[in-house]
């Protein structure tokens, strides 16, 4: 492996384990000033780690946050902040959930339509915010947040049971899907069922990385998130990539709410899980925009959130993963642009010592000319 390989791969590996490292060493110091063990909750969740009960929970929830991270990612590597994923997957899963419910097609074919009605939803929701950018310069933070507020109350209003919605005891759901849109799962036994659709979140990992790394799609994607200038002038419309990158986006989170919807509740409910596209915010950030990266930070999330309930029974509180999550979170914003700075550093050093070594050969090359010219 070349020096510039390693240096590269040091960089990317350096960031999230730096951050980890602080974060489990500050959650440490909470426990100790709270005057409990700092080791004894790790233990604890370790040992969780190894039930088979709890790893099919973790791989199924990392699976949610997997997709979510991914659609969040799309945005980061474009140099936008979707920060509405969570509204975009909420409002697919519901309209998901409600065709489900009033459409009955052959499996082969109810599957793909719902799917193709969350891809569009996410995507349309996501989209309204990439027209505001780029026709009349709205900051897609604020203009996804806003819509994260309209998408609740577009949810709440097509629970009401004249609309869409249908009430089990005090439950607003969208009833019962029909059952040719069900997504078989794996039988793990006495554990339980991995989701069905952790088949589709490895295959939209593979094209993530495919379409960003191999196509020109995905170089024109990066370059315009580096640079749009830059990618102006090497005809590469700045706008159209904004908008499309947040139609992707949108369509991914999209995706994110039907490993459960198709795998498990069959309906969309107040039951339904809320936040999921916040987490992928953090779970981004700790994967580096890696599909790679981004699937371990997605199952040491979903590990914390699934071991940590076992810490009530042994005398600690819970919310202690929640803390490591959120320190994990400032930890990799702190600890990336440190990395980030010392790389550059290094790289100032390499270039002015391979300049410093270029005058010298130079200056050595004009002597051994000079003197053959004063022997002639």
């Amino acid at each position: 492996m070349k020096k510039f390989d390693k240096e590269r791969l040091l960089l990317a590996v350096a960031g999230p384990v730096i951050a980890l490292v602080v974060a489990v060493a500050l959650t440490s110091v909470v426990l100790l000033a709270s005057g409990k063990s700092p080791f004894e909750p790790y233990s604890i969740m370790f040992e969780q780690a190894t039930f088979s009960d709890i790893q099919v929970l973790i791989i199924n929830q990392a699976t949610l946050y997997y997709i979510a991270a991914l659609a969040v990612a799309v945005g980061f590597r474009m140099n936008l902040f979707n920060i509405g994923v969570d509204g975009q997957y909420q409002l697919a899963a519901m309209m998901a959930a409600v065709v489900g419910a009033h459409v009955a097609l052959p499996a082969a074919l109810q599957v793909p339509l719902l799917m193709l009605t969350a891809i569009l939803t996410g995507a349309f929701w996501a989209g309204i915010a990439g027209v505001l950018k780029v026709t009349r310069g709205v900051s897609e933070v604020v203009a996804t947040i806003m819509l994260n507020a309209i998408a609740t109350s577009v949810i709440a209003y097509l629970w009401l049971p004249d609309v869409f919605g249908v009430k089990a005891g005090n439950n607003n759901t969208t009833g019962e899907m029909k059952k040719s849109g069900w997504v078989p799962g794996f039988n793990m036994g006495d554990a339980g069922e991995i989701y069905g659709l952790v088949i589709l979140a490895a295959l939209l990992g593979i094209g993530y990385w495919v379409v960003l790394n191999r196509t020109r799609f995905g170089f024109d994607l990066r370059a315009s998130g580096a640079s749009e200038s830059a990618a102006a002038a090497s005809g590469v419309n700045p706008k159209r990539m904004v908008l499309t990158a947040m139609l992707l986006s949108g369509g991914l989170a999209g995706l994110a709410g039907l490993p459960i919807l198709l795998g498990d509740s069959h309906t969309y409910s107040l039951n339904f899980p809320t936040g999921i596209g916040f987490i992928g915010i953090g779970i981004a950030l700790l994967g580096r925009n890696s599909p790679t990266g981004i699937a371990f930070a997605s199952l040491l999330w979903a590990w914390l959130d699934k071991a940590s309930p076992e810490l009530d029974f042994h005398g600690y509180d819970k919310e202690i993963a929640v803390i490591m999550q959120g320190l994990i979170v400032i930890a990799v914003v702190v600890s990336y642009e440190g990395v980030r700075e010392w790389g550059l550093r290094r790289q100032q050093r390499r270039v002015g010592a391979e300049l410093a070594a270029g005058n010298v050969l130079g200056a050595s090359s004009d002597n051994n000319t000079k003197k053959e010219v004063a022997g002639r």
